[in-house]
């Protein structure tokens, strides 16, 4: 059997991580097993079915990334069942390899999952240089969730894998057809507009601006009820402007939930205003269960898959985003036509976890 050591922040439910996660559940786990290092003895949403599905989770804790990196090396020379490295941080991938190299690892990825890094500033600027420069000339395969995530990573889409951030297609067909009135288990008074927006709770996923739009629709005497799935450093912000914005009757805070799809699948809208992504799993998800979604152009237009589900929104003007969400429509869905045409393009996890199982293989025989 080939372990593979894939190399995490934490095993929450965010999207590189549920990615891994259906690609985990569906490789062929007698042939290929998946092990992970984290930064961090707290639990992860995944920790529990990683270990259930015959994986190990190994902790280092440093003060710093170059303690990391060496704390890495000393644990790969110790264990030498590990050839192939799997690295999912993006710029810290770095580190990970430089580790990786110096403990002889023959086989080093570097998985891109953004196309940014989110900082900006001189010394922000000159260790994305030098972390680029490394992750291309350090990696031995270069993988990526889009184009514009690899060319942010490698500076090239070229000799990158393109490996989409795929989904059982089959099983959100069949929630979709299943889940409707699915909000009222858990508010029974749910009769308006039902808007929802995935992701975690920190500053790249722009809650404070669903929160504007959110505000403007109370104004405007529009009767909605909106979940925000998910956690993060931002909670507390978030829950006083709920407050102060006096939308508390509206507004609904989930948290980390694992019936997402479901509630997914009685939404009316999405929104994602998004100030940069790599190519977001929820956005496959939302087109295979047939959920419109209003996207921030600062997303790849990638992410649109042809099914006419996707509106992108300047983040500048907020009236458009008001607008459109007054006016939404439910679309009319040929779901089994969405399915298809998701598969064709390749969103499809079961032909995914064969293709890097035999990536895998491949690399073990060399």
């Amino acid at each position: 059997m080939i372990r593979v050591l894939h190399i995490v922040g934490k095993m929450d439910r965010a999207g590189a991580e549920t990615m891994l996660m259906n690609l985990y559940r569906h490789i062929d786990r007698t042939q290929v097993q998946f092990d992970f290092i984290t930064f961090t003895t707290d639990q992860g949403d995944y920790d529990d079915e990683i270990l259930a599905l015959g994986g190990r989770i190994y902790p280092i804790l440093a003060n710093n990334s170059i303690e990391r990196m060496f704390k890495l090396t000393n644990f790969l020379k110790q264990h030498s069942e590990y050839r192939i490295l799997h690295a999912h941080m993006l710029l810290n991938n770095a580190f990970h390899l430089l580790a990786a190299k110096k403990a002889g690892i023959p086989h080093r990825i570097s998985h891109s999952h953004n196309t940014s890094n989110g900082k900006s500033g001189t010394i922000a600027n000159l260790y994305e240089k030098f972390a680029i420069y490394l992750n291309q000339r350090l990696s031995t395969k270069k993988i990526a969730c889009g184009k514009e995530a690899a060319e942010y990573l490698f500076n090239t889409s070229e000799n990158v894998w393109l490996l989409n951030n795929a989904i059982d297609l089959k099983l959100y067909n069949e929630i979709s057809l299943s889940n409707k009135n699915y909000w009222k288990t858990i508010r029974s008074d749910i009769q308006n507009l039902k808007i929802i927006q995935v992701g975690r709770l920190n500053e790249v996923k722009n809650h404070t601006f669903s929160l504007e739009i959110a505000k403007r629709l109370k104004e405007q005497d529009i009767d909605f009820t909106f979940f925000i799935v998910g956690q993060g450093p931002l909670e507390d912000l978030i829950r006083r402007k709920v407050q102060d914005y006096d939308l508390d009757k509206n507004v609904f805070l989930l948290g980390v939930r694992e019936d997402v799809p479901n509630l997914m699948s009685d939404a009316d809208l999405m929104l994602m205003p998004s100030l940069h992504e790599g190519f977001p799993v929820v956005l496959v998800e939302s087109q295979a269960i047939g959920l419109k979604t209003i996207v921030s152009k600062n997303i790849s237009a990638e992410v649109d898959l042809g099914v006419n589900l996707v509106d992108f929104k300047e983040l500048n003007n907020i009236d458009a985003w008001v607008e459109s969400i007054k006016t939404i429509k439910k679309p009319q869905l040929n779901l089994s036509q969405n399915i298809k045409i998701l598969s064709m393009y390749g969103f499809d996890i079961k032909s995914n976890a064969i293709e890097l199982q035999n990536l895998y293989k491949n690399m073990d025989k060399v």
